[in-house]
């Protein structure tokens, strides 16, 4: 890999998240806005059931709601798909040839593979996506460190279990060795499970229906921008690393004399 080679994956990279930021904003309009209407509902319900029966002066939105879901939605989603694409691409950049020979789209698909596990499924299962009108606002800063300590644990043990998985190749066999890999993966990953702290701050009577609806659209969200970034950057790292061969110039020049005849 050479610094243009780097520097054109890098570009295509940001282009390939800015196409999946735009798909999973649309996912995130058409799947989890409705979701977090029917929070924030209940989250006033019970403020204003507090607030009954003594003065109670309304604060005027900074944002409105409205501006939230559409231009901030589409701005957050779509920057974030930018800057995910970036990293991505640079990981790849690294890997490629690394962990077999895989040509571009399938070292692309491995990578977005591996990083949707890593950085989404991983913290998911431990620390869920929650909804307005839960959790203590008193614990946010807690629960973010909990969150971003759960992603760079995990991507740390990805990168692990990739060397080890090398390492062990030349005695185990590439297949023995990508299982021992895998199980320590899990092993691991299942004590941090066990041994950081739970998070449970899901009101007794909040719907479990709706927190369940939330979730699945958060993962949906996750799930479509990791695939449509695979696809859209495996097939423009496969143009930069695999182009096409030029026609002959002798079938070249048939074909223009056919063209004329």
């Amino acid at each position: 890999m050479n610094s243009v080679s780097v520097r054109a994956l890098l570009v295509r990279g940001m282009l390939a998240g800015l196409v999946a930021g735009v798909l999973a904003m649309l996912v995130s309009y058409f799947l989890g806005e409705s979701k977090v209407d029917a929070a924030i509902a209940i989250e006033e319900a019970g403020a204003h059931a507090a607030a009954a029966g003594h003065a109670h002066e309304h604060a005027e939105e900074v944002v409105s709601r409205a501006l939230q879901s559409t231009a901030g939605l589409a701005t957050g989603v779509v920057l974030y798909g930018v800057a995910l694409g970036g990293i991505a691409a640079l990981v790849f950049c690294f890997v490629l040839g690394r962990i077999g020979r895989f040509g571009a789209r399938a070292t692309a698909a491995l990578v977005t593979a591996g990083a949707f596990v890593a950085v989404t499924l991983v913290p998911f299962f431990k620390y869920p996506a929650n909804p307005p009108a839960v959790g203590d606002p008193d614990t946010a800063g807690k629960r973010t460190v909990l969150y971003l300590l759960m992603i760079a644990l995990s991507v740390l043990l990805s990168a692990g279990a990739v060397i080890l998985g090398r390492r062990l190749a030349p005695r185990l066999g590439n297949w023995n060795a990508s299982v021992a890999a895998g199980v320590f993966f899990v092993a691991v990953i299942t004590l941090a499970y066990a041994f950081l702290p739970a998070v449970n701050e899901v009101p007794a009577d909040f719907p479990a229906t709706l927190i369940w609806q939330f979730r699945l659209a958060s993962l949906a969200i996750q799930a479509t921008l990791w695939a449509a970034f695979g696809v859209a950057f495996g097939i423009l790292a496969e143009r930069v690393l695999e182009p096409a061969p030029a026609a002959p110039a002798g079938n070249t020049a048939g074909n223009s004399a056919a063209t004329a005849a």
